[in-house]
């Protein structure tokens, strides 16, 4: 099997056309960077991402932030058409409009298996209640969890 890698700023605006091209399809996209941890790793775990129709808080979307950069990100507020988006591996937020949410998480394909861990179900949802409530301790629990990884504490720009 051949793998090419290909720039986000490249490959992801192909995965939003893709799911914008029929309703209801969906992408399997293979997950890069640390700012989801420490649920999801990087080059170990998978999303299935369907295009955003509704967003909520609490749903982690694939969203536009700037120009060609695109994350994953969970939903932390919404205001108007203001959307606030934090890693869960992040200390900071990030923001952007909802026009520029273009694909929600339905689950995530973890540590190798088949299986989905589905976003609407009881593992997910009971960590994403645990994980949110912990924000003011964010910081200790992650540098516990992962002492090697140098934390980034940059602001993002507010739309």
């Amino acid at each position: 099997m051949i793998t090419k890698q290909l720039p986000n700023e490249i490959f992801i605006p192909i995965v939003i056309e893709e799911l914008e091209s029929v309703e209801g399809k969906t992408v399997t996209l293979p997950l890069r960077g640390f700012s989801m941890r420490p649920f999801l790793e990087d080059q170990r775990d998978k999303a299935l991402l369907i295009a955003a129709r509704e967003i909520a808080v609490g749903d982690v979307v694939l969203a536009e932030i700037s120009k060609g950069h695109f994350v994953l990100h969970r939903i932390i507020a919404l205001k108007g058409n203001r959307v606030t988006l934090r890693g869960d591996g992040n200390l900071n937020n990030e923001y952007c409009l909802t026009e520029h949410v273009k694909a929600k998480a339905l689950g995530f394909y973890r540590k190798g298996r088949e299986t989905l861990d589905s976003t609407d179900g009881l593992k997910w949802r009971v960590y994403s209640w645990f994980w949110l409530r912990l924000y003011p301790i964010r910081r200790y629990l992650l540098f516990a969890l992962h002492p090697h990884i140098p934390q980034r504490f940059k602001r993002a720009k507010r739309p």
